[in-house]
């Protein structure tokens, strides 16, 4: 990746060319910690309360959310109810370890707020998830390295990502998501893929109806980024058992959708809701990904996650 215009500004003001790789090749984690720790004392030291305030009232990491926490409690409440049998829910820390979501799911680490104790704020909780789902995996194959054992996570948490979103204003710094992680080994082609995005699916299908009542049309786009034209097979695996719980569910293939290719392995889907105004909004996202494959290092792995973003599920359905 090209150094940027600011890092060579500063070492060229600084007279150190380079400084950037010195510090991150050759001081150990700890060292840079310990150095970074003692440049922000020095200048939380400098800080004047009145600049606190200011920097409270503009930047956009550190403002409140603007949706009513009730409402937020109201939707966990009901997300959690209705968790299919088997999910255990987890509540994550804050932070996650440094490289959670660039170093497994090539996230650019500059989308992340990195911190100086070598972590970073949690910007997606289903890599954090992963994780944790690996970690359990390892137990079960540690015990029996053929381990068909599988884990099943949900997290409710608030998320931060640095990117600027200014072409949309819905998109915000922080932002709560309920999510879904699943792990297991490989079983006969798809089985255990097939099998969890079904489960996944009628997870958010059965929880936005509680919440937004029976009478908002829902949609579930399933797409397949492989070459192989797989049709009736996810109709049968995936459309049949999904129709057969909620009859009055449109379920389609989309083609055109580019979203998440390289980043699912090959099978995903979108669960739609149709707001006041008629238009369908995007709800929940999920898929197929090689996380724990490559955390483990275990071809036989097989992980699906998922997600549904609580801001919009609890302000875009108010009349």
């Amino acid at each position: 990746m090209a150094k940027s215009e600011i890092i060579e500004r500063i070492e060229r003001e600084i007279g150190i060319p380079g400084l950037a790789e010195l510090l991150a090749e050759r001081l150990t984690p700890t060292d840079l910690q310990s150095l970074l720790l003692d440049v922000y004392r020095q200048r939380a030291r400098r800080q004047e309360p009145s600049a606190v305030l200011s920097d409270y009232q503009t930047n956009r990491f550190v403002r409140p959310s603007t949706v009513s926490p009730v409402s937020l409690a109201a939707w966990e409440h009901t997300a959690f109810d209705n968790l299919p049998p088997g999910f255990q829910p987890v509540a994550l820390s804050p932070v996650c370890p440094l490289g959670t979501c660039s170093a497994v799911a090539q996230v650019d680490q500059n989308r992340v707020l990195s911190t100086t104790r070598n972590t970073e704020v949690v910007s997606d909780s289903t890599n954090v998830m992963a994780l944790e789902c690996a970690v359990q995996r390892r137990l079960h194959l540690r015990r029996d390295p053929k381990s068909t054992e599988q884990v099943h996570l949900a997290a409710s948490h608030r998320l931060l990502r640095t990117q600027q979103y200014s072409q949309n204003p819905l998109l915000v710094p922080h932002f709560s998501l309920f999510a879904l992680c699943s792990a297991g080994r490989k079983q006969g082609s798809l089985d255990f893929e097939l099998s969890t995005l079904v489960t996944h699916i009628s997870f958010y299908l059965r929880a936005l109806r509680g919440f937004l009542g029976t009478q908002v049309r829902l949609r579930l786009a399933v797409t397949d980024f492989s070459a192989n034209d797989r049709r009736a097979l996810l109709t049968d695996q995936i459309f049949v058992p999904v129709q057969s719980a909620f009859t009055d569910v449109e379920c389609l293939f989309d083609d055109e959708r580019t979203g998440g290719r390289g980043y699912y392995e090959d099978l995903c889907f979108h669960v739609y809701a149709a707001a006041p105004s008629g238009e369908m909004l995007e709800l929940a996202d999920g898929g197929v990904v090689n996380w724990t494959q490559i955390l483990l290092s275990n071809a036989k792995e097989r992980c699906v996650i998922s997600a549904v973003g609580s801001e919009r599920v609890c302000t875009a359905f108010t009349v």
